[in-house]
């Protein structure tokens, strides 16, 4: 059974991955696009073949057509449209940061918990049939005990030393309190940290963080490198931003008894490759460049566990330590401190 999808917000990114994705996918329907501006949403609507294009979320949600809502908004109104979307009974995939403080993210899961709908986060990168692999050997201790954990995903151009936040993009990204305080970490840093959790399979403790940002002067940054402690013993490291030109994208997992490269799969795109050195496994792999594929199969897993009665694959208790990390990272930046992770109550 087709299963009829909405789009809450009609900037660059759903223009150009999740709405074609969306279409693409199967047994998928795009039911009905919103922006606040009615003749924006016609034209999206128009160019990606859905239904109906609204100007109100209101209407919009009230479509007894539309299965799943698929939150694209600025981060600091992910919240709020999540829980008008539950109080609705759809289904809601929303954009990463999840939220942009750890209160609205309790609020959210707790909201799609009581109305009985699914609340799933778009870290597209573990539909990567490479990350899938790796989770599934580091799992099984084909590394041993795990020592180590790296993630990069970094951008820039060459000569450009003091890029604009997210340039190109939509305004919202150069507003603190819109964006939710951080900058290259929203961008891509909370995917490196996503990633970290699903392969290890641990959650971190401990957070220290140094930035360009996080200042009266600069509150948001462009480079950030973080620490992590996870609950297991792993160290973790992170670097992300955009003063990295011809970065190489990559997530490398070192243990007693091998390590696993996952080389230049932190990306958008299907594409990169695997390579596994140990004591029990010793193989590589590469992926043919898909420039939707991962978006496509995320919408496919999502709809897979609405018709299963199942959690999506990055859900909303997911989501919520991820906004966790980045408010502790926020916190360590700004203060030079290190940060201490706890429980938190959902």
């Amino acid at each position: 059974m087709s299963i009829g999808w909405a789009i809450i917000g009609t900037g660059q990114f759903p223009d150009r991955s999740m709405a074609p994705s969306i279409v693409a996918a199967e047994d998928t329907e795009l039911v009905a696009v919103y922006s606040r501006d009615q003749g924006r949403a016609d034209a999206f609507a128009a160019k990606h073949g859905a239904r109906a294009a609204y100007s109100s979320t209101e209407a919009l949600l009230e479509d007894s057509r539309v299965d799943v809502a698929y939150i694209a908004s600025p981060n600091h109104l992910h919240a709020p449209y999540v829980k008008l979307a539950a109080q609705a009974a759809k289904h809601i995939l929303v954009e990463k940061p999840m939220a942009v403080t750890l209160g609205d993210a309790v609020e959210m899961v707790q909201a799609c918990r009581s109305h009985g709908v699914n609340l799933g986060v778009n870290f597209h990168v573990r539909q990567h049939p490479g990350h899938i692999e790796a989770r599934r050997l580091i799992l099984e201790g084909v590394l041993g005990n795990i020592s180590m954990a790296q993630a990069q995903w970094g951008a820039g151009t060459r000569g450009v030393d003091d890029p604009p936040p997210r340039s190109g993009l939509s305004e919202w990204w150069a507003q603190p309190e819109m964006i939710g305080g951080a900058s290259s970490m929203m961008g891509t840093g909370v995917h490196c940290v996503d990633d970290l959790r699903f392969l290890l399979g641990q959650e971190v403790t401990e957070v220290a963080a140094i930035t360009d940002g996080q200042a009266h002067t600069r509150p948001l940054e462009n480079m950030a490198a973080i620490s992590l402690r996870f609950d297991q013993g792993t160290i973790g490291i992170i670097c992300c931003g955009r003063r990295m030109p011809d970065s190489k994208n990559n997530a490398t997992i070192y243990g007693s008894d091998g390590r696993i490269v996952l080389d230049d799969t932190l990306r958008g795109p299907l594409q990169g490759g695997l390579e596994v050195v140990s004591e029990r496994v010793n193989t590589t792999a590469a992926y043919d460049h898909d420039p939707l594929g991962l978006y496509r199969s995320q919408v496919e897993a999502f709809n897979r566990s609405i018709h299963h009665g199942e959690e999506p694959s990055a859900n909303g208790f997911d989501g919520l330590k991820v906004v966790q990390v980045t408010v502790a990272m926020i916190e360590s930046a700004r203060f030079g401190r290190t940060v201490k992770l706890g429980p938190v109550p959902v």
